[in-house]
Parts: C-alpha cells; structure tokens; sequence
C-alpha cells in the first residue's frame, strides 16, 4: 500500500498509510487524515484521532463533508499510545491547518 510521511512541524514527519476507501478498518488506534492530491502535494482537510478506527471510520460525520471539499483519499497511521494519538494530532492540526479542523490552532 502506498504511503506518506506529513510533518508535525518540529522537524519529524508520521508515515500514514493511503486508503482510498472508507471500510474494512482494523480495531486498533491511530490518526487519520481526509485528503486529497493538487498533482504535486497531497493536502490535508481534516486531522483527527481515533481509538479504534472500526468504530470510528464508517460513519464519520466530517468525511461527507471533506468529499464536497475535495478529499478523495484517506491517510490513517497506527498509533498505539493514546498520549502520542493526542500530541500528533494536535501537531498535525496546528502545522497543517486544515481547514475543518478549528480546534487546537
């Protein structure tokens, strides 16, 4: 599967793993990110956490609205300690801006 590395914005970067699909997630935690590619760049419209991506990914309530915005895939990396899940997210969402993300900016 493909991948890609985002920045947390200290100088390190997370590897996500690009699914261009909405099911089959597996019960572990992790991040997860709604994109979408301009041709050269991938770009973020939605960061956030999960502590199982099972439960969590097949009725998000903002995936329908990052698809009107344009995100064709989603990036989900597994994260097992619920404090890092905390910490990057909130890293992602203060470095990347994505624009449905308003909290931690």
């Amino acid at each position: 599967m493909p991948t890609c590395n985002w920045p947390l914005g200290n100088g390190q970067t997370l590897s996500f793993t690009i699914y261009d699909s909405n099911e089959n997630w597996n019960s572990v935690g992790g991040l997860y990110i709604f994109a979408y590619s301009d041709g050269r760049y991938w770009r973020a419209l939605y960061v956030g956490k999960a502590d199982d991506f099972s439960a969590r990914m097949p009725s998000h309530e903002r995936l329908d609205e990052a698809v009107r915005l344009g995100a064709t895939h989603i990036h989900a990396a597994v994260v097992p300690l619920a404090a890092n899940r905390e910490a990057w997210e909130r890293m992602l969402i203060q470095h990347l801006q994505p624009p449905l993300n308003v909290q931690h900016r």
